[in-house]
C-alpha cells in the first residue's frame, strides 16, 4: 500500500518496537517522514527496526510534562502505539494509559506539537476492564489539553507478524483436528495493518481532519468464523469438529494466564482479554469512511492480500506448543532433583564405587540435585526463562562429561541415565527460539 509523502515532518513514534508501532514506524518511513522511536530496550529495538532511529524511554518513568521535554524536541507529531494489557509485574495501565499521556498532552500543548493516539475499540469511562477504562481517561486527558488530535480506534488488528489477538487466532488454528473456542458468536469487525497505518500516515499528512475514529470493516463476523478463515489462510486443515468450552473453564484458563502474568509471561488468554472477546469487538465505520471517503478491507480481502508461508504456520505451532516445552523442562529438572534428593545413598554408593569419599560423594549429590530444582524453578520466571534454558544445556553438558569420566558404565545401563540427559538438552535449545519475545 502506497502512502501520502510526508519528507517535511519529524515524527516520534511510542512503542514503536510493538505489534502496531514497528508497522508504523515502517509505513512513515516509506513517505520519507523523519522516524524517530521510543522504546524500553533499545537492543530489542535494533533487533525489530534496525533502520529507525531509537530512543530509550519508559511510559511508567514519564509521568511529569517535565520528562517529556528533552524527548519532543524538534518533534512535529507523536503516535501513541504504546500500550499493555493489564497490569502485571512489567505493566501499569495507570501509568502507561494515563499518567504519562496525560503528561504528553501537557508537554505537546505547550510546543504545539501534534498527537494521534492508538487507542481501542470500547474504550470507555464505564467499559468493563480496567484496559478499556485506562485508554478511555488517556484519550480524555489529550482532549482536554487542547492539542491537535486524531484518536484512532482499531477493531482486531490482522498484521503479517502477530502478536495479542492475533497471536491467539493463529494459535487456536494451529490446534489439530478440533477446534475449541470459547464465545464463538462474539461479534468481531477486524483492520488490516496497511489501513490502519494509512490511517496513521494520513493524520501525520493533514489529509485527515482531526476526530475520533473507528477502524473497522463494515460487517462483523461470529469469532468462529474469524478463526476458520484464519485457519483456512494459515493452510491448515479444517477442523473435524469444534468444541464449545463452558465459561466456567474459561474463567479458569484466564485466572490461571494472569497468574502468570505475574511471573512475566504475557499470555493472550489473559481475563482482559477474554473479557473483551465475550463483549464483542464492534465500531462504527461511518465517521472514519466520511472523513478518509474510504473504508477498510473487509477480513477476506485482508487475508487474500496478506502473504502466508512455512513460518507463519511454523510460529502457530511454536506459540501453541510453547507452554507444553516450558511445563515440560520445568517437570524434568524439578523432579530430577527431587528424586536425587530422596534417593541420595544409592546415588552417592555410586560415586562411592568410583573412588570418591562418602562425604564428597553426598556433598556432591546434593548439590546438584538443589541445583537441578532450581533451574527447574527458574524457568518460570519469564525474565529468566532464555538464561535458564541455556545453563540447563550448560549443566546438562557437564553432567554427561563429569559422568563419561568417573563412571562411564552408566552409558550401558538398561535405564538410559545418561542417554536421556541428550533429549532434555536438545529440548531446552528448541525452548530458545520460542522464547524469544520480538
Amino acid at each position: 500500500m502506497s502512502y501520502h509523502k510526508i519528507p517535511e515532518k519529524s515524527v516520534l513514534v511510542l512503542g514503536a518496537y510493538g505489534f502496531i508501532g514497528a508497522a508504523v514506524a515502517r509505513a512513515l518511513l516509506t513517505t520519507g517522514a523523519k522516524v524517530t522511536g521510543l522504546v524500553r530496550d533499545l537492543f530489542q529495538g535494533k533487533r525489530v527496526l534496525p533502520d529507525v532511529a531509537l530512543r530509550q524511554g519508559d511510559l511508567r518513568q514519564l509521568l511529569r510534562k517535565e520528562d517529556w521535554q528533552e524527548l519532543l524536541v524538534g518533534v512535529d507529531v507523536v503516535v501513541n502505539c504504546a500500550g499493555a494489557l493489564q497490569d502485571n509485574a512489567k505493566d501499569d495501565l495507570g501509568a502507561v494509559h494515563h499518567t504519562s499521556i496525560s503528561a504528553l498532552a501537557e508537554a505537546c500543548a505547550l510546543k504545539g506539537t501534534d498527537i494521534i493516539q492508538i487507542s481501542a475499540i470500547g474504550a470507555e469511562p464505564d467499559a468493563s476492564t480496567d484496559f478499556l477504562r485506562s485508554k478511555a481517561a488517556g484519550d480524555a486527558a489529550l482532549r482536554a489539553s487542547g492539542v491537535r488530535l486524531w484518536v484512532l480506534k482499531p477493531g482486531l488488528v490482522m498484521g503479517q507478524t502477530d502478536y495479542g489477538g492475533t497471536a491467539l487466532l493463529r494459535m487456536l488454528a494451529a490446534i489439530p483436528w478440533v477446534q475449541p473456542l470459547a464465545y464463538p458468536e462474539t461479534p468481531v469487525q477486524c483492520v488490516g495493518m496497511p489501513d490502519l497505518c494509512k490511517a496513521v500516515t494520513s493524520a501525520v499528512a493533514g489529509r485527515l481532519p482531526e476526530g475520533t475514529f473507528d477502524l473497522v470493516e463494515d460487517t462483523p463476523h461470529e469469532l468462529s468464523d474469524v478463526v476458520r478463515s484464519t485457519r483456512h489462510w494459515l493452510g491448515f486443515p479444517a477442523a473435524r469438529f469444534s468444541l464449545i468450552l463452558p465459561q466456567v473453564l474459561t474463567k479458569v484458563i484466564a485466572a490461571l494466564a494472569d497468574g502468570l502474568a505475574w511471573l512475566g509471561w504475557r499470555s493472550p488468554l489473559r481475563s482482559t482479554a477474554m473479557t473483551v472477546m465475550a463483549d464483542g469487538v464492534t465500531g462504527d465505520p461511518t465517521p472514519y469512511k466520511a472523513a478518509s471517503g474510504h473504508g477498510v478491507a473487509p477480513l477476506p480481502d485482508i487475508y487474500a492480500t496478506l502473504p502466508c508461508a512455512r513460518e507463519h504456520r511454523l510460529t502457530a505451532r511454536m506459540t501453541l506448543l510453547m507452554p507444553v516445552v516450558v511445563v515440560t523442562l520445568c517437570l524434568f529438572w524439578l523432579l530430577s532433583g527431587v528424586l536425587g534428593l530422596v534417593g541420595v545413598p544409592p546415588a552417592s554408593d555410586i560415586l562411592i564405587r568410583a573412588g570418591w569419599s562418602a562425604p564428597l560423594a553426598t556433598t556432591s549429590v546434593v548439590f546438584w540435585s538443589l541445583i537441578d530444582i532450581a533451574l527447574g524453578l527458574a524457568i518460570l520466571w519469564r525474565p529468566w526463562a532464555a538464561r535458564v534454558c541455556v545453563a540447563q544445556i550448560a549443566v546438562a553438558l557437564f553432567y554427561l562429561i563429569a559422568a563419561s569420566i568417573t563412571t562411564p558404565e552408566l552409558w550401558l545401563d538398561p535405564l538410559g541415565p545418561l542417554v536421556k540427559i541428550l533429549p532434555a538438552m536438545i529440548l531446552s535449545l528448541v525452548a530458545l527460539p520460542m522464547l524469544d519475545s520480538r
